[in-house]
């Protein structure tokens, strides 16, 4: 899929290629430092490699490139299915990210297309994701979405258990055996 901005730059959204691991790498630790998170971004290209397109993909990625030139990423989304007890399969949106200088050209929109014609396609049930609070204006974007609010509307929260705390449970659920 192709879209022209009004300077007729064209770009291409498409799914990403064992050869775009170091650039969305790049756009990874430019969206981790715009969240003030560089410091815990620990992938490298050679994992997500691994994880996007090894043996036994673990994620899928769409992204957005120059069309004169498919190797310079200005955007991508990273997704993978995750399943619901109460309504089956669904997907989960890790990133959308658009450069800044590539920002309000609908190039966000067409990937967040992309990655709901994937889990239609994959019949999921729904698409789950994560805001940080205080971006508002991703909130708001999702929010034109269609997306809602758990933590405010069901009281969600979202938990998460580090490599550490994994290791430990194991642990000290093997000292309980």
């Amino acid at each position: 899929m192709a879209l022209s901005s009004s300077v007729e730059e064209k770009i291409i959204i498409r799914k990403a290629e064992d050869g775009d691991c170091e650039e969305i790498v790049r756009l990874i630790e430019e969206l981790a430092e715009f969240e003030k998170m560089k410091d815990q971004v620990k992938i490298t290209a050679d994992i997500l490699r691994k994880d996007c397109f090894g043996e036994r993909p673990l994620c899928s990625c769409i992204v957005a490139s120059k069309e004169t030139d498919r190797s310079s990423l200005v955007g991508y989304c990273l997704y993978y299915p995750v399943y619901s007890t109460w309504e089956g399969a669904s997907l989960y949106l890790e990133d959308v990210y658009v450069t800044p200088s590539h920002r309000l050209r609908g190039i966000g929109r067409l990937l967040w297309q992309n990655v709901a014609q994937a889990g239609l396609d994959m019949g999921c049930s729904r698409l789950n994701l994560a805001v940080l609070g205080w971006n508002k204006n991703a909130k708001d974007w999702y929010e034109r979405l269609g997306c809602v609010d758990l933590t405010d509307k069901e009281d969600w929260h979202l938990m998460r258990l580090d490599r550490k705390g994994m290791e430990s449970s194991v642990h000290k659920d093997k000292e309980l055996i």
